[in-house]
C-alpha cells in the first residue's frame, strides 16, 4: 500500500445546495459557427450519472449528479469558494434535510466557470431532492502527499479513494496508474494557465475528429480516470514534456471552441514518475459502485 500522511490530514463539514442550472439569455454558437440553444451546466441532473458515457448528450457542458454551490449568486466568492478547494473526490455527501433527508452521495469532482462541486447519488434519491435541500459534504483530502514519491504531487482526492485506484508501485521509483483513456498535450484546452488545480477542471478539446478517433476520447466517460500528457498541475497547468497529471472526468462534451470534457486534476508530476495503465474500468462509478455500476439497484 501507498504510504501517505492520512493520518495527518484535516477533516471538517462543508455545507452546500443544490446549485439551479444556469443558461445564457441566448444562442450560442459552437466550434463550426452553428447556433444552439441546449441544457447546460447546473442542476439536479437525474437521467446523467457516474459511469454514463460524456458523449452523445443533446447538451452542452453538462455535469451528472447534482450539482453543488454554497454561493449561488456570487460563486467565486465565499463560502463558495471554501467549498471549492477544500472538497475532494471521493469525499461523501449527505442531505441534512427535505424528503431525500440521510441519503448519501459521493464527490465526483469541480467544474470551473460554473464553480460547482459535482456530487454522484443515485436516481432515486435525487427524484426526492429540490433546490432548497442543505448537503454536508466530510471535506478530507487537500494535503495529501504521498511520502515515498516527493515529486508526485495530489490534490482533490480523498485518502480513501486513492487506496482503492489500484496504483502499483513499480519498484523505479515510478507509479502505474489506471487509466480508460492517454490524452495527448495538444488536446488540452480551455482552463490551461490556472494558476493553482485545488479547484475547477480543463477541458480535453474534441474539435478534431481524427484526432478524437485516433484517441477514443469519444469513448470517454463521466468519472473516467484519464491521463493528460506533458501537463504538469503541480503549481497550476502547463505544458511541460514528460510531465504527466491523472484527473477524473467530471462534465460532458462540448460543443464550443476550445472545450469538451472537463478534467479535475488529481495526481501530478513534472517528470515521468508516473506511468499511465490502460484499463476500461478504471472509473469512480465501477470503484466505489455508484452510479452506472449499481444501476440495477436504482431503476425506478
Amino acid at each position: 500500500m501507498l504510504k501517505t500522511n492520512k493520518n495527518k490530514v484535516v477533516e471538517m463539514f462543508l455545507a452546500c445546495k443544490p446549485g439551479m442550472p444556469r443558461a445564457g439569455a441566448g444562442w450560442k454558437v459552437d466550434h463550426k459557427g452553428n447556433p444552439f440553444l441546449l441544457p447546460g451546466i447546473g442542476g439536479i441532473t437525474l437521467n446523467v450519472q457516474a459511469g454514463d458515457p460524456a458523449f452523445g448528450l443533446a447538451g452542452d457542458h453538462i455535469e451528472p449528479g447534482v450539482s453543488c454551490t454554497a454561493n449561488m449568486e456570487k460563486p467565486n466568492d465565499f463560502p463558495n469558494s471554501t467549498l471549492q478547494l477544500l472538497s475532494c473526490v471521493g469525499n461523501q455527501a449527505k442531505i441534512i434535510s427535505g424528503d431525500a433527508q440521510g441519503e448519501t452521495g459521493v464527490v465526483m469532482g469541480h467544474h470551473g466557470g460554473s464553480e460547482h462541486v459535482i456530487v454522484e447519488f443515485p436516481r432515486k434519491t435525487k427524484e426526492k431532492m429540490s433546490y432548497d435541500d442543505k448537503i454536508l459534504i466530510r471535506a478530507k483530502g487537500q494535503g495529501l502527499a504521498l511520502t515515498d514519491y516527493p515529486g508526485i504531487k495530489l490534490f482533490n482526492l480523498d485518502p480513501d479513494l486513492l487506496e482503492k485506484m489500484d496504483i502499483v508501485e513499480t519498484g523505479a521509483g515510478v507509479l502505474q496508474v489506471p487509466v480508460t483513456t492517454i490524452v495527448p498535450a495538444p488536446c488540452m484546452g480551455s482552463g490551461v494557465g490556472r494558476a493553482h488545480v485545488g479547484a475547477g477542471d480543463y477541458d480535453v478539446m474534441t474539435s478534431d475528429p481524427e484526432t478524437v478517433k485516433k484517441y477514443n476520447l469519444d469513448k470517454i466517460r463521466f468519472g473516467d480516470f484519464v491521463a493528460l500528457m506533458d501537463h504538469d498541475n503541480s503549481y497550476g497547468r502547463a505544458y511541460v514534456q514528460g510531465a504527466v497529471t491523472i484527473g477524473i472526468v467530471v462534465h460532458s462534451d462540448c460543443m464550443l471552441a476550445g472545450h469538451g470534457p472537463g478534467v479535475s486534476t488529481l495526481l501530478t508530476c513534472a517528470t515521468p514518475q508516473i506511468k499511465p495503465k490502460i484499463d476500461p474500468s478504471a472509473n469512480i462509478a465501477d470503484l466505489l459502485g455508484i452510479g452506472s455500476a449499481a444501476a440495477d439497484t436504482n431503476d425506478d
